[in-house]
């Protein structure tokens, strides 16, 4: 009876994958709990003024970028489930030192040690997903995992408001502590994940060149980067959009996020479910104009009253979830299946590169845009994904596995 609700549902049966799960709702509650205060943190506990905590963020940012390729010759070499338990590990190390961190070298090397960490975590975590679900039925699992990690950063962000309300030293190392215990917590559970077998004895010689010179896959990496770019706008374009340049209340910005959580928490299994008998590189098509059509919506708020902008934002907002719904689980997919098995950790760290490229890249190109008006942002970013529909076309050319449609069944059940 369950397994009947959650499939309706568009949720994946869990089976022996609970620990699994759980581990990853556990991490994104914690992330949750930081990611909001992790600027207000170390101004609050330390003598480090704005522009040191931003350069230290800024330098470790930095360093990760080129760290996502080397982890994802590891993944290879020693398997997925050994990255994935140091990823979490040092995640956890960094935020215990954070509790004894006071200095501008100190900060930026135990943030380089959790920036290298979370890298570590997120290429090799699709080589796990890849790992404990089939073909046919991984749309479903990352769009599950996906929506439940949403609901998790909400649940943590209600914990980061308390203590941002409370202002506390004590309130902050509170946080903290949530957030090291998380890490505990789910690299206890993240034991009992399946363990991927290393896979370098069949790597041939040359194994990033054979990586490089994959076209098809560079098409689709060039998709990634324009959903990734366009996955920024949620937590940095529309915040400053709303409150700076709109001189909107706060309210509408915590209403864009609940609303943004709620939808895909409720609704991405239902819309990946919807997804069944459609070719993915259509699904990619759509997903990228609904970008663009939310990025107008966006734009038009800023030729209206307080009342018609601030409905406009929240508009655009449902429109811009739709998009993340559609286009997620679909790239993840095919960023997993479109690799061959031996040199996945490679090719997904380039996934993971798109991500970590923009997340780089999108806080300072968006502040710039938006100094320099507002229809300069949403422009620049409709181009991106009016790029990504281009991309989408030609991915269905040249990629076999995007021409597929999305069945949301395994193989074998299809066969019966």
């Amino acid at each position: 009876m369950l397994d009947r609700i959650t499939d309706k549902l568009g949720f994946p049966s869990l089976d022996q994958h609970r620990r699994f799960v759980g581990a990853i709702a556990i991490d994104a509650i914690g992330s949750g709990v930081f990611l909001p205060v992790s600027m207000l943190y170390f101004l609050a506990t330390t003598d480090l003024t704005l522009v040191q905590v931003g350069a230290a963020i800024s330098i470790a940012s930095a360093i990760a970028i080129p760290a996502g390729p080397l982890l994802g010759g590891l993944v290879d070499r020693i398997g997925a489930k050994q990255i994935l338990l140091l990823g979490n590990l040092m995640q956890f190390a960094g935020f215990v030192a954070y509790f004894v961190t006071d200095s501008f070298a100190g900060l930026t090397f135990w943030t380089v040690v959790v920036s290298v960490g979370r890298t570590a975590f997120w290429g090799s975590y699709g080589n796990i997903v890849a790992a404990i679900s089939r073909p046919g039925e991984r749309e479903k699992w990352f769009g599950f995992l996906g929506a439940m990690r949403n609901v998790g950063f909400a649940v943590g962000g209600l914990v980061s408001g308390l203590a941002i309300t409370i202002g506390t030293p004590s309130a902050y190392y509170a946080v903290v502590l949530a957030n090291a215990a998380s890490y505990a917590v789910a690299f206890v559970l993240l034991l009992a994940v399946p363990a991927t077998a290393p896979s370098e004895h069949r790597s041939p010689e040359g194994a990033w060149a054979t990586v490089l010179r994959d076209g098809p896959y560079w098409v689709l990496w060039l998709g990634q980067f324009a959903y990734s770019s366009a996955m920024m706008v949620l937590n940095i374009a529309i915040p400053i959009y709303a409150v700076t340049v709109l001189d909107l209340p706060g309210w509408v910005v915590g209403a864009a996020f609940t609303l943004n959580t709620v939808m895909c928490g409720l609704g991405q299994g239902l819309v990946v479910h919807g997804l069944t008998g459609h070719r993915r590189w259509r699904v990619l098509v759509l997903a990228n104009v609904v970008f663009v059509v939310s990025f107008v919506v966006l734009l038009g708020a800023s030729a209206f009253s307080l009342v018609l902008a601030a409905a406009l934002v929240l508009v655009g907002t449902v429109v811009y979830t739709v998009g993340e719904m559609l286009g997620g689980p679909v790239l993840s997919a095919l960023g997993a299946e479109a690799a061959p098995e031996h040199l996945r950790g490679r090719y997904l760290s380039l996934m993971q590169l798109a991500w970590t490229i923009t997340g780089a890249i999108a806080p300072v190109a968006f502040a710039w845009m938006l100094d320099h008006g507002a229809w300069s942002l949403w422009v620049a970013l409709g181009a991106v994904n009016l790029a990504g529909i281009l991309l989408a076309v030609q991915l269905g050319r040249v990629m076999p596995e995007a021409a597929q449609r999305v069945t949301n069944k395994a193989a074998e059940d299809l066969a019966v």
